[in-house]
């Protein structure tokens, strides 16, 4: 009798190694394509110097003022490597740029540029879901920068509405970025696995 319990116990421990293995081994490979996304991206974060309205709306000439002259700044970077070289190569340009935007309103606040690792919560910007982690970012920081922040993709490039993930990543990884309804539950399993288990 007690041969038999053993043999039950064996078979269904068997069963629930094969069923961990199976989960482990997709959990493995949405993990892999998060990570994916983290190491492929350049990030634009510009945070203002404040909540005060006055500072939520010099961001967003800031930023415009960016996204005016990104074209001049960035042409011909094809690469995530060309594009963070031609960040770094130009940040007193973007400095210069962004604090020229402020001093039209008569804000003298210091702008501070720089290239940075950041983490970043899951974002969604138009038809676009960002999942959350860590990612590199061209960082502006207007004045404290103790306010809220505008974000967007500088790498690939889909700051630009015509721009479609499809064009930079396997059809699986941009499936991550415009369909996350369909990965709820795995982006918050990888959350809470960074949280207990991360690096």
């Amino acid at each position: 009798m007690d041969e038999v319990i053993y043999m039950k116990r064996l078979r269904t421990a068997a069963v629930l190694g094969m069923i961990l293995a199976i989960l482990l081994g997709d959990f493995a490979d949405f993990r892999e394509r998060l990570e994916t996304v983290h190491s492929s991206v350049l990030r634009l974060h510009i945070l203002a110097n404040s909540d005060s309205d006055e500072d939520q709306a010099r961001k967003l000439l800031v930023r415009d003022a960016l996204l005016r002259h990104s074209e001049e700044l960035f042409a011909g970077c094809d690469t995530l490597e060309e594009m963070r070289d031609r960040a770094l190569e130009e940040r007193e340009t973007i400095r210069l740029i962004a604090q020229a935007a402020l001093e039209e309103t008569g804000c003298d606040d210091p702008v501070t540029v720089q290239l940075a690792q950041m983490e970043f919560d899951t974002r969604e910007y138009e038809e676009l879901t960002m999942p959350g982690g860590e990612y590199e970012a061209l960082r502006i920081l207007i004045g404290k920068g103790e306010g809220h922040n505008w974000w967007c993709v500088m790498y690939p490039p889909l700051c630009l509405p015509a721009v479609s993930p499809d064009a930079h990543f396997a059809p699986e990884t941009a499936e991550l970025l415009t369909e996350p309804e369909t990965y709820e539950v795995k982006f918050k399993c990888v959350e809470l696995f960074e949280e207990y288990w991360g690096d």
